[in-house]
């Protein structure tokens, strides 16, 4: 009964690429309860705290959810029903009682240092507008109020006038008055607190930004005598250049500690409560297998952007297959040089690589204090960068600063085999004479010549084998490697599961000027199985009729290859239909 209610009423709409809470709860949207986050840290309460978790795991929302609660003239209804709606003592002490200055840094960035510092200016006359009461304050003085429109000043063309140590005092100066108006101490919440010096390290200002960020950070969060309490939420924890020098009061929330390991991401709980609601219970071991698999502390979490997007695609096109969300997010630079940048290493990687591939753990020492300086310089340091950057996760418990390190899910396996595959093809685009060779052999119907060709081929990139990973995922892997060779062959036109006959053919093709087409279907084989499998693959062709589009289109010659691989070997068994 209670299905055919919710089938008639409308879903709360899901929140895709939103981060303000107060818009999402006003709005009805589907909103996964975080308020536990408030009770842990006013019962923790470093006066400052330092979130690390990777990109898209709520960190934004989370800042924003803070402000909302503690900020003065905060709208008590948006958090009924709530966790933190039940805590009565908490929430008269807590809620709406402080001054709140928040914001993210997530877009400061520019070519140069000069342009950075515009940018940072403008963003920080942009928060002191939001406080122009302060202007009929009869609790500041004339001065204070001097030293506020200082924030303000503008040029012409709209850039503000505040001079350097101005601005790396600004955050200080607006506690301050905040402070001398309301008479309480000031919250302050920075989010993606690195991100500038991330960006800095690409366009080669990073020296002149760690100042930037030291001081700016130093005046606000140190030996502040208007600061209540400050949260900083981040990818990284970026200690070595002395950001955060002299900061005492100073505590690190990794993605290691049992801390706040439920406030970042969803739990299992969680997502499958979100799937019921949108009557996807279905579909709850594919998003496990593509998008569970982090852990947080002591907790298994998904990705939230991830399941957010599948949820609302899911509710326009049920047939669907996941996607890569998370992926599609960033430029997945540090997988390029963790796969192809090692120079001599290069070997003991690929080695490790393939183990992690096959759902397998590999043991390293993290460290979790590097600079961006330190990130892509050594193996030990990538290995690092990778693990608290979320392309790869803890399993078990941890042997000091060692851990075992593996790939948490399908997305990012695919991220990293799509690159591997990418990796193979540069390879053979430097042999273009054994691509030659290759082609020849599939008109030829030469099954021995393409059998020892391609397993030399196979023993130049990695081996899918571990039943870690399901068998669809082992044969696209190979089927990739083919499309890779197959790519590099002048007047071939070479399409990839595309409809034929009964069915989908895994690769077929058209060559310019020939009267011979080619089929090839691929299966993954279970080892000493290779032959049965080529001749299963084989008999789908006959079976399915994969040939007919080619016969039609009177091509009287059709290749017909099965091909079976195991790790580094395959079989390949022929037929022809005229």
């Amino acid at each position: 009964m209670e299905k055919e209610l919710r089938s008639v009423e409308a879903l709360r709409k899901l929140p895709i690429g939103m981060e303000n809470f107060v818009e999402i709860r006003r709005n009805n949207f589907y909103y996964v309860d975080k308020t536990r986050l408030i009770e842990q840290l006013v019962e923790k309460w470093s006066e400052v705290s330092l979130l690390t978790r990777p990109r898209r795991f709520g960190k934004t929302l989370n800042m924003s959810m803070l402000r909302a609660f503690f900020e003065v003239g905060a709208e008590a209804n948006l958090f009924d029903g709530l966790y933190i709606s039940h805590k009565k003592e908490l929430c008269e002490q807590y809620m709406g009682k402080y001054p709140v200055i928040s914001f993210t840094l997530k877009n400061i960035e520019g070519q140069s240092f000069d342009e950075v510092k515009k940018s940072m200016k403008y963003l920080i006359g942009t928060i002191a507008r939001q406080y122009s009461f302060l202007l009929e304050s009869e609790k500041l003085s004339v001065v204070d109020k001097e030293i506020y429109r200082a924030l303000l000043f503008t040029n012409e063309d709209g850039t503000f006038q505040m001079s350097d140590v101005a601005l790396e005092k600004s955050l200080y100066r607006l506690t301050e008055l905040l402070e001398k108006h309301y008479h309480k101490k000031v919250i302050v919440l920075i989010d993606e607190y690195d991100v500038p010096l991330e960006k800095a390290f690409h366009h080669g200002y990073y020296d002149e930004m760690v100042i930037l960020i030291r001081n700016l950070f130093g005046n606000v969060l140190k030996t502040n005598e208007h600061l209540k309490m400050a949260v900083l939420t981040g990818c990284l924890r970026i200690a070595k250049e002395s950001i955060f020098t002299g900061l005492n009061n100073f505590k690190v929330y990794p993605i290691t500690m049992r801390a706040f390991d439920e406030s970042f991401g969803f739990t299992d709980e969680e997502v499958q409560k979100m799937l019921k609601y949108y009557r996807l219970e279905e579909d709850y071991e594919i998003v496990k297998a593509w998008y569970d698999g982090y852990r947080f502390g002591d907790v298994d979490v998904y990705c939230p952007w991830d399941v957010i997007n599948y949820c609302s695609d899911r509710q326009y096109d049920p047939k669907l297959e996941p996607q890569n969300y998370w992926a599609n997010t960033s430029s997945n630079d540090i997988i390029s040089h963790f796969i192809d940048g090692m120079g001599g290493q290069r070997k003991v990687t690929r080695i490790e690589l393939e183990r992690l591939i096959n759902g397998e753990t590999v043991q390293k020492e993290i460290n979790q204090e590097l600079t961006y300086k330190e990130l892509y310089s050594s193996i030990d340091n990538l290995w690092s960068t990778l693990f608290m950057t979320g392309y790869l996760t803890q399993k078990g418990d941890s042997n000091g600063k060692r851990y075992n390190l593996a790939i948490p899910n399908q997305e990012i396996r695919n991220i990293m085999t799509d690159h591997i595959l990418q990796l193979f093809k540069e390879d053979v685009a430097k042999d273009g004479a054994m691509v030659e060779t290759f082609c020849q052999a599939l008109v030829d119907g030469n099954a021995d010549r393409i059998e020892q060709l391609f397993t030399e081929y196979l023993t130049k990139t990695i081996s899918v084998r571990d039943t870690f990973v399901r068998k669809p995922v082992k044969e696209n892997f190979y089927h990739g490697i083919l499309l890779g060779i197959l790519s590099y062959k002048g007047g071939w036109y070479v399409t990839s599961n595309r409809e034929s006959g009964d069915g989908f053919s895994d690769i077929m093709v058209r060559i310019d000027d020939e009267d011979v087409g080619i089929i090839i279907e691929v299966k993954y084989a279970e080892n000493g199985k290779e032959e049965e499998m080529s001749r299963k693959a084989l008999l789908q062709i006959h079976e399915k009729h994969y040939e007919k589009v080619l016969l039609d289109e009177d091509i009287h010659k059709v290749m017909n290859y099965g091909i079976a691989c195991n790790k580094k070997k395959c079989k390949v068994s022929m037929e022809i239909s005229e």
